[in-house]
């Protein structure tokens, strides 16, 4: 399971400037914000990508091309040498923040990416994945705030009024953060249960009956932890999707735990009876073999396939019922994120 990655940026606010005797830095201000305004249209674009499209190479070309917006911008920005008539506070602030934001969409990017790699080995992993993702938002937004006080300082200083109405733009940016830190939260719950299961597979195939008893009894917990959690997260929007499917799937994992580990684990010991037995016997000669030895092994005989066939049963059933709670939170979860985050 891929978990969908966002750089969240909040931009500045939409300008409405009220100073026809104060026009040269009006003019000033309109020419910084035309640039980020652009950045801002290219950063809705991947997010846009990020929620609604399934080709890692568009979501791709999609951040490339808001990496070349920011360079463009920081050009520009970057040749109004002298500010204005001397003052550069704002300008350099700005340019700051292009850089800052040019090296965390680009290069950190990177860094995340190998780090989503290896994430889903374990729950400590995926964590320190998301803590990441999310420092490199909060980067950016700290650097936006230096941004918007600087910004501010400038308007104050020369009679600029600016309107602060969040502009449409900024609307759906800030609908995206909070679609996309809901799911997470719901991802890490389902994640918590997910990679115990794989740890409680890895342990069946190969026989492991101390390792299956020990992840099951996690498995159990982690469940009822997660299902604890559920109670306090409300619907989104009224939207409760995500909160049934996962409840649905901790449930799922918690049966597993309790009543199919249960049957593999007496399997497998079963079947290492009959091994001993087998090695037994095979170890003596035929005048050596007691009748009593041989009717038991012939009776063990018959009932290990009836065991064989009894587990075959089971653990298709098992991995059946799986494939549909997983098919099902995958479903669920993207059908959320595609159906909150706006479109265009």
């Amino acid at each position: 399971m891929k978990i969908k990655l966002l750089l969240t940026i909040t931009f500045f606010v939409c300008l409405n400037l009220k100073a026809q005797e104060f026009k040269t830095p009006v003019d000033y201000l309109s020419y910084i914000g035309k640039e980020q305004e652009n950045i801002s249209k290219s950063m809705w674009k991947y997010t846009s990508a990020v929620a609604h499209s399934k080709s890692a190479r568009r979501i791709d070309n999609t951040r490339k091309l808001l990496v070349k917006s920011i360079q463009t911008a920081n050009k520009k920005v970057s040749a109004l040498k002298d500010g204005y008539k001397g003052d550069v506070e704002y300008r350099n602030q700005v340019i700051e923040f292009l850089n800052i934001s040019e090296k965390n969409i680009n290069e950190e990017y990177d860094k995340i990416i190998n780090m989503q790699e290896v994430a889903e080995q374990s729950y400590d992993l995926m964590e320190a994945f998301i803590m990441t993702r999310d420092l490199v938002n909060k980067k950016i937004d700290a650097e936006y705030e230096k941004v918007s006080l600087a910004q501010k300082t400038f308007a104050a200083k020369y009679n600029i009024n600016l309107s602060e109405d969040t502009s449409e733009l900024g609307k759906k940016m800030k609908i995206s953060a909070e679609v996309f830190d809901y799911h997470t939260q719901l991802y890490l719950i389902f994640f918590k249960t997910n990679i115990t299961d794989l740890f409680l597979s890895q342990a069946i195939e190969k026989k492991d009956i101390g390792a299956i008893q020990q992840n099951s009894s996690a498995l159990i917990q982690y469940a009822d932890e997660g299902l604890e959690k559920l109670k306090a997260i409300k619907p989104y929007n009224g939207d409760n999707t995500m909160v049934l499917v996962t409840k649905k799937a901790l449930e799922y994992y918690k049966k597993e735990a309790l009543q199919y580990a249960p049957k593999v684990v007496d399997f497998l010991m079963f079947n290492e009876k009959f091994d001993t037995a087998r090695k037994s016997l095979e170890s003596k000669s035929d005048k050596d073999r007691t009748k009593e030895e041989i009717d038991n092994y012939n009776g063990m005989v018959k009932q290990i396939n009836k065991e064989i066939d009894n587990f075959n049963k089971i653990n298709n059933a098992n991995l059946q019922e799986k494939n549909t709670i997983i098919g099902n939170w995958n479903t669920t979860g993207d059908n959320f994120i595609s159906g909150h985050v706006p479109v265009g």
